[in-house]
């Protein structure tokens, strides 16, 4: 070997050592850094002698990011859907609390119980009053709280659509970034770093698998079918509105769809296009979780109406007439159900706050004077029609005829069964995210072992220095020959 060489040799040993030194310190730099591909400096042996760059290599496994993505989706759409079903739990009670539903029932039954002993004790009527009053307040609670759920759940689907316009037209900005570096031999690693960032940011909304296409390009296709990039960029679309009613449904035309590329694209829970994600849960919190449950509630509302405008029960009302809970002061109308809850009253005729005397509760709702003070046959007949049994006119219930408090059990049930399905499923995708994330920091940065390469690249560079000395004292020797 001549010494020229040897001095050749030893310069590309310095340079793929001071590569390698750049190289390590931005893997360790980079450790916590989310979507950070961990590098490597390839490299093989000139054919004139030395080493040649051959260059940077980042090591990631797409499978698995694949599958991170897929279960982060999971994740997300399981929280949203749990979230709704917890906030829907608590605004009804839980059997154990104070203020459910079926305590307020309890003690307006228990009111009216009281009031029967001594119907001629004013407190004790109006005790029974503000009893049913608070049991309106609270279903009509309730039903607000679905429909705040509803609007806010349009609000995130615009939001979220906008977030992943963005997303999608990054993702084929850098795809093109990609290729145009990849013809000149240029580094592509911090550019894929910042595709596959905006990749997990577009799993967390909606449920993707990446596909690898030619000139580091990537394809995205959702898990319902939908192409959102390959090659060109899909355009979502969606209108929100300001305020949700349950009057409104994507079905009836009153709140928006989906469309990719001009074209409606299906958004339920079971075939959804863009579903999988927190995307399809905030469609299946607007449109079915949310319905459903207002539908129930409506339900109850109506049982809870019909059992006190019946004349059987208080002979001052005639067919039509509104009894001691109403429609926004009108008699329930079988073909106006939707949002009944909502529109829950006591009638204004009992209720001091809206003008009305407590005494009528004993006498009967449509009665002009006060009858007997010792009269107790209508408080013990509102009592008794609390805890017949009747079969619902409306609603998902268990067949059968069910008391007031037990259409409250019934109906708080099945949320409860709905809500810990909920939580299960949540934490399975839990557990799942957390181990493939955990298997994908595994395959990441591993700081330890970036410092060892660094002790063998620190001795690489010192042994190409000392040959390069060793080179100079040579030619110094030869000169002074």
């Amino acid at each position: 070997m001549t010494i020229s060489s040897a001095l050749s040799n030893a310069m590309t040993g310095l340079r793929a050592a001071g590569r390698n030194s750049q190289t390590i310190s931005a893997n360790i730099a980079n450790a916590m850094t989310p979507g950070y591909g961990v590098r490597s400096v390839a490299l093989s042996s000139a054919q004139i002698g030395g080493v040649s760059i051959d260059g940077i290599t980042r090591n990631v496994n797409p499978a698995l990011l694949g599958d991170r993505g897929l279960a982060e989706s999971a994740f997300n759409n399981a929280s949203d859907r749990t979230n709704f079903l917890i906030n829907y739990e608590n605004a009804l009670g839980t059997p154990d609390d104070p203020n459910s539903l079926s305590a307020r029932i309890a003690e307006f039954e228990t009111s009216l119980i009281t009031a029967t002993s001594r119907p001629d004790a004013p407190e004790r009527l109006e005790g029974a009053v503000n009893s049913a009053r608070d049991l309106a307040s609270l279903i009509t609670s309730a039903s607000k709280n679905i429909q705040e759920a509803r609007s806010e759940a349009d609000r995130n689907i615009d939001f979220q659509v906008n977030q992943l316009n963005s997303a999608l037209s990054g993702v084929k900005e850098l795809n093109l970034q990609i290729t145009k570096t990849l013809a000149v031999g240029g580094d592509t690693s911090a550019l894929q770093d910042n595709r596959q960032a905006l990749v997990d940011e577009i799993s967390t909304i909606v449920s993707v698998r990446q596909i690898p296409r030619e000139n580091g390009q990537i394809a995205l296709y959702s898990t319902g079918g939908a192409i959102l990039i390959d090659g060109g960029v899909a355009e979502i679309e969606f209108s929100a509105v300001n305020q949700v009613t349950p009057y409104m449904t994507q079905a009836g035309g009153m709140l928006s769809g989906l469309t990719i590329n001009g074209y409606p694209v299906p958004t339920d829970s079971t075939r959804g296009a863009l579903g999988g994600g927190s995307l399809g849960a905030q469609f299946e919190i607007r449109d079915e979780l949310g319905v459903d449950a207002q539908t129930q509630l409506d339900a109850f509302a109506r049982d809870l109406i019909e059992r006190f405008q019946d004349p059987a029960v208080d002979p001052s009302l005639a067919i039509g007439d509104p009894g001691l809970f109403t429609d926004t002061g009108i008699a329930f109308d079988p073909l106006n159900e939707v949002g009944l809850s909502e529109r829950l009253t006591v009638n204004a005729a009992v209720d001091e706050r809206q003008g009305g005397e407590a005494w009528r509760l004993r006498d009967g709702i449509n009665a002009v004077v006060q009858g007997d003070v010792g009269d107790s046959r209508l408080l013990q007949s509102l009592s008794t029609t609390l805890s017949t049994k009747r079969t619902p006119a409306s609603g998902n219930f268990a067949s059968g005829a069910f008391s007031a408090i037990n259409l409250a059990a019934t109906l708080t049930s099945q949320l409860g069964a709905d809500r810990a399905q909920a939580e299960q499923s949540l934490t399975f995708s839990s557990t799942q995210l957390n181990e493939l994330t955990q298997l994908v920091l595994a395959e990441g940065v591993d700081t330890d072992q970036e410092l060892q390469r660094l002790l063998l690249v620190e001795q690489t560079y010192a042994a190409n220095a000392r040959m390069i000395e060793a080179a100079d004292e040579m030619m110094q020797t030869i000169l002074r020959l």
